[in-house]
Formats: structure tokens, C-alpha cells, sequence
């Protein structure tokens, strides 16, 4: 799959106006038939970072930002890898998310609603592990493959 070109924009407002334009003002579709909504809100959660690593997304990521066309490659893309999203919470695996792998490192997580529909949850560049550690995408890929009898 061609991935789309990285979306340069010289300030926040405009990745944040794209996002509206493209996504909020619709729906995207999967390539399984999955209408997939996003919300204003979760502009701030997908393309913030948490420079103290304390899950308070206090920095603007350019690298997020410039990929913003890649969710909807990502939903599209029959050839995506597909898994079960993870609980943190109760630290198993949730067939009621499905996260999506595209080009090796590039996540996008949805929540399902029904067996049609979702909501669009968050998406980003997985990042190297520290010497010793799994990385995101090494986790991501011990758990469940997504599969829609599972839900």
C-alpha cells in the first residue's frame, strides 16, 4: 500500500481544523464495512504526547500531526494487521477494541459500538523499546488477532 504524503502545516490550528474537515464532519468506513465516527475531543488525546511519560498529554506531536491522513489509510487497508485491543485496567485483552498496524509502526486504535459501528479512539508511531523491553508493537503482537466472532 502507497501511504498518503505527511500533511506539513505551520501551526496546531490547522492539523486541528484538517482533523474537523476530514474526520468529524463524517465518518470514515473501514474496508470491512465498520462506520467508524470520530469526536472533536479526541484531537487532543491522539496527537498530544506525555513529555513526562505520566499519561498527562501536555505536548503537541508533530510527529502524530503530520500523519494525520494515515488513520484513514490505516481503517482502509485490508492488509493491515488487526488485534485485539488491551484493557489496562483489567489487564487482558478487549475484543471490543480493534487496533489496526500500518507500514510496521503506525497504530490506530477503534472502539466498537456495535457490530457496524465505532468510535475512533486514538492513533500514533509506536517508538523503540529501551534496551530489554518489548516494544508497543512487540506487545500489540503477542495478543489475540482481532476477529469479528470474537466480539
Amino acid at each position: 500500500m502507497e501511504l498518503p504524503s505527511f500533511i506539513e502545516y505551520d501551526e496546531e490550528t490547522d492539523y486541528r481544523n484538517h482533523y474537523h474537515r476530514v474526520y468529524c464532519r463524517g465518518s470514515i468506513r473501514t474496508y470491512d464495512g465498520i462506520e467508524v465516527r470520530f469526536r472533536t475531543r479526541q484531537f487532543d488525546h491522539c496527537f498530544f504526547e506525555s513529555r513526562g511519560r505520566d499519561r498527562v498529554k501536555d505536548e503537541f506531536s508533530l510527529q502524530r500531526a503530520r500523519r494525520i491522513d494515515w488513520i484513514k489509510a490505516a481503517l482502509r487497508d485490508p492488509d493491515a494487521e488487526l488485534y485485539e485491543g488491551w484493557d489496562r485496567d483489567r489487564r487482558r485483552s478487549d475484543p471490543g477494541r480493534r487496533v489496526a498496524i500500518l507500514v510496521g509502526e503506525f497504530v490506530v486504535i477503534i472502539a466498537l459500538k456495535s457490530e457496524r459501528t465505532a468510535d475512533f479512539v486514538t492513533a500514533y508511531v509506536a517508538q523503540p523499546a529501551p534496551p530489554g523491553r518489548l516494544s508497543t508493537i512487540q506487545k500489540i503482537r503477542r495478543g489475540k488477532k482481532w476477529q469479528k466472532e470474537n466480539r
